[in-house]
């Protein structure tokens, strides 16, 4: 029911936006009107805040749905649990009522902020700072890559505390957009998500009270990790998302399109193209519901299970998504249809919330 629900709302409300977000980069305002008039912007804040209480696997499929009409749109209920998130696992009583209310209201949006310009796949070696001031924090650095910057009022950010311990010397904060000392980067011209904002995070002397700090000093690298370990299925479910549209539209196409008298859909070459797409979107979509039950349950190998969705699925959505190109031929190159938008789109999910290389890293660290 939850996925015919999100299916129809994103086929009338967001999916008729989605090649125009893309060509005008611009923020799909359409579709988070959409989601917050039904409640499905941040299905995964806890009832007890005034939130819908989704559990992972809801919240997947949300997202999924949400991905397979417009992949920019897909990063408003998944970065608002990944900005979130660290808030739930770690933040005290009070930053959660404070700050997960007006999440779950619609109020408000969050967002990530660990990536540095020199600390990508190493967030360890992040450079910025927060310095101790009485009653208050105060936190200088720069923050790249942070998706939905200059949109959410919320950010999570991670900072040193203490420079001589190395991830040990991470904490975790809130900031907000209103905070005076924040501003941000132009934002980034990419390949894809054209329509969800990537920017720069400046943190110019940013005074903020201590008690926004999520969980005790020294702890915020961990709480980074562990809310990874739950929100790389997210990213699968974009993946899965972003794939199955790609299919949905090729599947159509090739049934209409007539080449030597018949349509190319009967040939048997078109037919195990097709059938190779659907079987490998299949096994992803299995292997990310799975790992959205361990990250609802928190298994111990929670951690395996989510790097190895985040990268299975994306390499399936990347491979996917060329095949619909290459079964639209010349058509599927051009911007007139869908295809080569999704297969841009797909791309970034092998790279961002840890390449797929680092998630290889992850697996053989984890297995179990």
């Amino acid at each position: 029911m939850l996925r015919e629900t999100i299916r129809a709302l994103a086929e009338t409300k967001i999916a008729p936006f989605a090649a125009a977000v893309d060509e005008e980069s611009r923020f799909p305002q359409e579709a988070l009107d959409a989601l917050v008039a039904s409640d499905l912007h941040a299905v995964h804040v806890p009832e007890e805040y005034g939130g819908a209480g989704a559990d992972a696997l809801a919240t997947v499929i949300v997202i999924e749905e949400v991905a397979r009409a417009c992949a920019s749109s897909s990063l408003i209920p998944a970065v608002n649990k990944l900005g979130s998130l660290p808030v739930i696992l770690s933040g005290s009583e009070e930053l959660k009522r404070k700050y997960l209310g007006p999440l779950a209201k619609g109020d408000a949006m969050f967002s990530y902020a660990l990536s540095e310009p020199d600390a990508g796949s190493d967030a360890a070696g992040m450079k910025t700072k927060a310095v101790r001031d009485g009653d208050f924090w105060v936190l200088n650095g720069v923050k790249r890559w942070i998706t939905n910057a200059g949109v959410s009022e919320y950010y999570t950010v991670m900072a040193v505390t203490d420079p001589t311990k190395r991830s040990k010397g991470i904490s975790a904060f809130v900031v907000e957009k209103s905070d005076e000392g924040v501003s941000f980067g132009a934002p980034e011209k990419k390949l894809g998500i054209k329509g969800s904002p990537t920017r720069e995070v400046y943190l110019d002397n940013v005074r903020i009270p201590a008690d926004r700090m999520i969980g005790e000093e020294g702890t915020g690298f961990a709480t980074a990790m562990k809310t990874l370990d739950h929100t790389r299925i997210t990213i699968a479910a974009q993946a899965l998302g972003v794939a199955q549209g790609a299919l949905d539209y090729a599947k159509g196409y090739v049934q209409e399109r007539k080449q030597f008298g018949k349509p190319i859909a009967d040939f048997q070459g078109i037919q195990f193209m097709l059938a190779d797409m659907a079987m490998k979107l299949e096994a992803a979509r299995q292997l990310t519901y799975a790992a959205a039950a361990k990250s609802q349950r928190v298994d111990g190998d929670l951690t395996f299970f989510g790097a190895a969705a985040k990268c299975f699925a994306s390499d399936v959505a990347m491979e996917v998504t060329t095949d619909a190109v290459q079964l639209l031929g010349g058509y599927g190159y051009t911007r007139d249809y869908p295809v080569e938008r999704m297969m841009r789109d797909a791309k970034i999910t092998q790279i961002y919330e840890g390449t797929n290389q680092v998630q290889r890293i992850v697996m053989a660290r984890n297995l179990p």
